[in-house]
């Protein structure tokens, strides 16, 4: 049986950085398609505000009770740069743009990737690799994702 080559779509993403990519014209190569980054990548704590829970009084004497545990901004931003990460990968699925999705993140990343990854995307699923290539140049993926480069039975 001739084998058949289905469009597969690899997300290479971290807290900041992604891009798409995609088989190149060359056997077992690949090239990136698209990429974007976190538009609050190096930002500063205090420029993503505040981090301080706010403050109440306690009516009974004049101590002050924090309301509201502290939180990591830069986390809080990063979870939500790959819940949008997920979102254009959930497009995509529903447009039938890629018939195979292999994830390739850290692993905190790949989990967050996961949640929010709908039922369409997830059935296109054909791994993950937790690994951060985001700044692995395209003639260096190669060797590091070759298990998904071979063309697969229809």
């Amino acid at each position: 049986m001739m084998k058949h080559s289905r469009k597969l779509w690899i997300v290479v993403a971290d807290g900041e950085h992604a891009r798409i990519v995609v088989p190149g014209h060359a056997g077992g190569s690949f090239r990136t398609e698209t990429s974007w980054q976190s538009e609050t990548r190096g930002a500063r704590s205090s420029n993503l505000g505040s981090d301080r829970p706010g403050r109440s009084f306690e009516s009974a004497d004049p101590s002050r009770h924090a309301i509201a545990p502290k939180h990591d901004l830069h986390e809080l931003e990063k979870t939500k740069f790959l819940h949008g990460v997920a979102d254009r990968a959930n497009a995509a699925a529903g447009e039938h743009v890629f018939d195979r999705l292999v994830l390739v993140a850290p692993a905190h990343a790949k989990q967050d990737l996961l949640k929010h990854l709908a039922h369409a995307a997830l059935a296109k699923l054909d791994g993950y690799l937790e690994k951060d290539l985001t700044k692995v140049p395209d003639q260096e993926l190669g060797e590091r994702l070759a298990r998904w480069a071979q063309p697969v039975e229809p």
